[in-house]
């Protein structure tokens, strides 16, 4: 993708009036904290007064609403070919569970989950063809080559850029940080200039690569306009935050932080990530504020339903045994955020066996200890970072 073309695309982005945002492990990234979108001008309003807002979202203090999304690009050493099929059996036994997600784990040797890295495998050693049960590779002798193993086709054109394509996956490396992600649920863009698209479903997130951002979901909009100010609206509550240090709650004034940028894209990874991997089992994850409020760890009322679903899919897989942990992201003291972590955690061990499952539990809090992306980024606050830190999480081993 040439300069010129990506140029094109943004200009032509800006024409429909959209502004954009993204970030640094292939997370693409938002706004606020277990916290708090912007326009240019204000009317004006009554000053901000103590009095209580009626109206909160789930999982945030009041006047504060979720930052853009990180978007995640997929593992890419975990690709179709070497994924559990017990994870694509629990994805499609929660797919209906709002906030709650399903996708192939890998461990190391110890069994501890990791995020892994692979090394493209080519067979040779010089230029030449190779035939073999598996399928046939072709080594150009300049770097360049193409593969096609057990139905996979990789090609490498020996400049950094490459194609992947296991009929499912297809992934495009142009070399120069940008990039194209496909599968049959997901389309991941990014432009290598800071900026990209993700688009899953109805979900739709743009980075713009200037601070500013959106997330459109069918239901909740969410736009972060890059100079502290941005908006958030699910059709029951609607906040604007003027980035003044003050909001508008559904027409009540109230006083709220300013929203910090959404944090540039990263790069596109390497061609060099796509050596498949084993998945050692299955991680599901449930966002932050699908079960509790804002910094609390009792399961709140309306959570009940996803607990169900989820305790329902468990007793259908008959999982044996599975690991709940707790994490947090880095505001507060490290033995406040593990108490907190440790309780999160405890409570989804008893909100599951409450509802009867025979699934071995057990419950562990690692606070702020293994983020998830980046809480700050160059000594700035990350929101969206931490928003994705703030999780519980249930790993299934896959020999379940």
């Amino acid at each position: 993708m040439t300069s010129s073309t990506r140029s094109a695309r943004r200009s032509a982005l800006r024409r429909h009036g959209i502004a954009l945002g993204v970030t640094a492990t292939l997370l693409v990234t938002g706004c606020a904290a277990e916290s708090a979108p912007g326009d240019t001008k204000k009317p004006s309003s009554p000053k901000p007064t103590a009095q209580a807002v009626a109206h909160t979202v789930p999982g945030y203090d009041v006047g504060q609403f979720p930052p853009v999304p990180l978007f995640v690009l997929p593992d890419l050493s975990l690709l179709d070919s070497s994924s559990s099929a017990f994870t694509i059996e629990v994805n499609a036994a929660v797919a209906d569970i709002p906030g709650v997600t399903a996708t192939p784990a890998h461990c190391d040797a110890g069994g501890s989950v990791i995020s892994g890295n692979g090394t493209a495998f080519l067979y040779g050693d010089g230029s030449g063809a190779f035939t073999g049960p598996d399928g046939t590779v072709q080594n150009f002798g300049d770097g360049s080559g193409v593969s096609t193993i057990n139905g996979v086709t990789i090609q490498n054109f020996g400049d950094g850029s490459g194609t992947y394509d296991d009929g499912t996956v297809r992934i495009q490396n142009f070399g120069d940080g940008s990039g194209n992600y496909t599968d049959a649920t997901h389309t991941v863009q990014i432009f290598g200039d800071g900026s990209g698209n993700y688009d899953e479903g109805a979900v739709r997130i743009q980075n713009f690569g200037d601070g500013s951002g959106q997330y459109d979901n069918g239901t909740i909009t969410i736009q972060n306009f890059g100079d502290g100010s941005g908006t958030y609206d699910d059709g029951t509550i609607s906040i604007h935050n003027w980035g003044d240090g003050t909001a508008l709650v559904d027409g009540k004034t109230v006083k709220a932080d300013k929203l910090p940028p959404v944090p540039r894209l990263g790069d596109f990874p390497p061609l060099t990530a796509l050596a498949p991997l084993e998945s050692c089992g299955t991680t599901l994850t449930f966002e932050d504020g699908v079960l509790f409020d804002f910094d609390r760890s009792e399961i709140r009322a309306d959570a009940a339903a996803t607990l169900d679903a989820v305790a329902q899919a468990f007793t259908s897989l008959d999982i044996a045994q599975a690991q709940v942990s707790g994490h947090t992201d880095s505001i507060g003291s490290d033995d406040y955020n593990q108490t907190l972590s440790e309780k999160r955690a405890e409570s989804v061990v008893a909100g599951l066996k409450d509802r009867g499952i025979s699934t071995a539990l057990t419950a562990e809090g690692f606070g702020e200890s293994r983020p998830v992306a980046a809480n700050e980024i160059d000594g700035a606050d990350n929101p969206a970072g931490r928003q994705l830190n703030r999780r519980v999480e249930i790993f299934i081993p896959a020999t379940f």
